[in-house]
């Protein structure tokens, strides 16, 4: 069953499908030359949102979870993606161990973690997981309603490694963000590999930074399609020093969303788009859909209300926000069973290995959807939706619409590797 897609102006997008499509021999070839360049990151996911007059990627995740909303069909190629990423990186391992998130009862969460456990472990290696929450004093394990389980159980560092007890694993996959900082326990292990590398964690990560790497990206790719980059890229600036709590610093964030709203203004004018601009105002190292709002006019900001500013003062593990990006708002034109929803692309390695759709039947086209209360629909297809179908009539084919997904997150896991090698506290600098 594909989920249906509602395309408000079907236009442009088929016009860029068609370009993208008849393009790909050119585009897949672009990627192969930038992954001998570039590292791509361990696993990524992105959340894209398809306006109808423009399709973009709105974040970027390298510690993505979520991979139990992943259909079994997905399940092959994303074991095939971890064989090939492990292989790269240390083809003698034997042993991984995940290291999650600390919020340990959160079943839907640790759904997740069993699917990763699973993925590695048909991938040939033995996967076990090692919190690093100081709630977990011994091995624990949590049934899920779905009675899966999942064994939790203490980290153990000893010199330069970290294991288990009875368990020395060659790899570490880090599941959790590190919004709050790398903990002394994951720093200086010089003997094991660490992915993704602690300066992925949201400590060091700033998505104005992303999109900075991925507006670069655009250009070139736009350049090699010969299209405009703004059709892929949503524009944005960055304001700091806020305090929301307080309102300082709201008059700096104004002038820059009234800034923005005429650029996004000038574009729609250009284009003939019919749509009231807006941006969507996050703190930028943001994660869980924390800090994020909608302004629609600069006046806006002039009456935030306490809950709102509450709401954009403290983000994940109780960090403050000073520091926000205003990203160009993209709507979202599609529908599953009548609710929003934006495609979510998943990738391990350089990769493409399947996503969902997050719908929130209660948020309006112009609003944030990773929220309480979203629901995910797997991109569940009646055949694979990997590989395109040259010839078919663009907006008609499914497996058309992912490719062309799948190339948008591509480009985003690319800006991602710019963004971390820039950031690498441990990258050689050539004169």
């Amino acid at each position: 069953m594909v989920p249906h897609l509602i395309t408000a102006l079907t236009g442009p997008i088929n016009e860029l499908e068609q370009r993208i499509l008849d393009a790909m021999p050119a585009i897949e070839r672009w990627f192969r030359l930038e992954w001998m360049e570039h590292t791509p990151p361990f696993y990524t996911s992105v959340d894209i949102r398809n306006a109808g007059f423009k399709l973009a990627p709105v974040d970027t995740n390298l510690f993505p979870g979520g991979w139990n909303n992943l259909t079994t069909e997905m399940l092959p190629l994303a074991v095939q993606a971890a064989m090939a990423a492990i292989e790269k990186i240390c083809p003698e391992a034997r042993n991984l161990l995940i290291v999650p998130e600390n919020h340990s009862r959160n079943t839907f969460y640790l759904a997740n973690v069993i699917q990763l456990q699973r993925i590695f472990n048909m991938a040939g290696l033995n996967v076990r997981v090692g919190s690093i929450s100081p709630e977990i004093k011994k091995p624990t394990t949590v049934t899920l309603p779905n009675g899966d389980s999942v064994t939790l159980e203490p980290v153990v560092r000893t010199k330069g490694r970290l294991g288990l007890k009875n368990f020395d694993p060659c790899t570490i996959l880090l599941n959790n963000d590190l919004s709050a900082g790398p903990p002394g326990i994951l720093e200086d292990l010089h003997e094991q590999y660490l992915l993704p590398p602690l300066h992925a964690g949201w400590s060091v990560r700033r998505k104005s930074r992303h999109f900075q790497s991925y507006e670069e990206v655009s250009k070139r790719f736009g350049k090699l399609l010969g299209i405009d980059p703004w059709l892929i890229h949503p524009l944005f600036s960055h304001s700091q020093g806020l305090d929301f709590a307080e309102g300082n610093g709201v008059e700096a964030l104004r002038s820059a969303v009234d800034a923005q709203l005429a650029k996004v203004r000038r574009k729609y004018k250009e284009y003939g788009i019919n749509e009231k601009p807006f941006v969507i105002v996050k703190a930028d190292n943001g994660t869980y859909g924390m800090g994020v709002m909608t302004v629609r006019d600069a006046k806006d900001l002039d009456a935030l209300n306490r809950k709102t500013r509450n709401k954009m003062a403290i983000i994940k593990d109780g960090q403050t926000v000073s520091d926000v990006i205003i990203q160009e708002g993209v709507l979202t034109q599609e529908r599953v069973h009548e609710a929003v929803a934006e495609p979510v692309v998943y990738m391990m390695d350089r990769y493409v290995v399947g996503g969902f759709y997050r719908m929130h039947a209660e948020r309006g086209v112009d609003e944030n959807l990773n929220a309480p209360g979203a629901s995910f629909v797997p991109l569940a297809f009646e055949h694979s939706t990997h590989l395109p179908q040259p010839g078919a009539r663009p907006g008609a084919s499914a497996p058309n619409r992912f490719y062309m997904y799948g190339v948008i997150a591509r480009l985003a896991m690319l800006a991602a590797s710019y963004e971390l090698e820039a950031t690498n506290p441990e990258a050689e600098i050539y004169d």
